[in-house]
C-alpha cells in the first residue's frame, strides 16, 4: 500500500472551555498560560471600556479584559462572582488576562470546528473563529490574537 493512501488522522486538540455570560467559548489549550481568582484591577485612566484594568502577575503588568464587552455581550446579572476567573492568555510574548464568568472543562476534539453561525453581525475583529458541538449546544473557538487585538 502506498503510503499516500493512508487515510489522514485528524490531530487531537484540545481547548480550556469557559463560560461568558452564559455562553460557553473556548480558548486553544496551547494559548491559556493559567487562570487565576478574579481580584481588583488596577484602573487604566482613559482606557477603552473592555479594558479592566492591569494586573501585577509575577513581576509582570497584565492587562485584563472585560469578557463580555470583548465579545460583544451584555454581563450575565445572575453570573456569581465567586466563580469568576481570569483565564491569562499567552500569544508570543504578550500576556492578556480574560475576565470570564465561570471555568469549565478540557474540551478534546478531533473534528474539524464548523463557521460561526450564520445570521452574526459581522466584525473586522470578531474573535470567534469556529464553532464546536457540545451536548448543550455549542462552543465558540476563539481566536486569541484577534481577541486580545496583537498584530501578526
Amino acid at each position: 500500500m502506498n503510503t499516500t493512501d493512508a487515510p489522514v488522522t485528524p490531530a487531537l486538540r484540545r481547548w480550556l472551555v469557559f463560560r461568558i455570560a452564559a455562553q460557553a467559548y473556548a480558548a486553544p489549550l496551547e494559548c491559556v498560560g493559567e487562570v487565576i481568582r478574579d481580584g481588583d484591577a488596577t484602573p487604566v485612566p482613559g482606557a477603552a471600556p473592555e479594558l479592566l484594568g492591569i494586573r501585577h502577575l509575577r513581576g509582570r503588568i497584565v492587562p485584563v479584559l472585560d469578557g463580555a464587552r470583548r465579545v460583544g455581550l451584555a454581563p450575565d446579572a445572575d453570573a456569581d462572582p465567586e466563580q469568576a476567573r481570569i483565564v491569562v492568555l499567552v500569544h508570543g510574548a504578550h500576556r492578556i488576562g480574560l475576565r470570564v464568568d465561570a471555568v469549565g472543562e478540557l474540551l478534546e476534539s478531533t473534528q474539524e470546528p464548523a463557521p460561526p453561525p450564520p445570521g452574526r453581525v459581522a466584525r473586522d475583529d470578531d474573535p470567534v473563529e469556529g464553532v464546536l458541538p457540545l451536548q448543550s449546544g455549542f462552543v465558540a473557538l476563539l481566536d486569541v490574537r484577534r481577541l486580545c487585538r496583537l498584530a501578526g
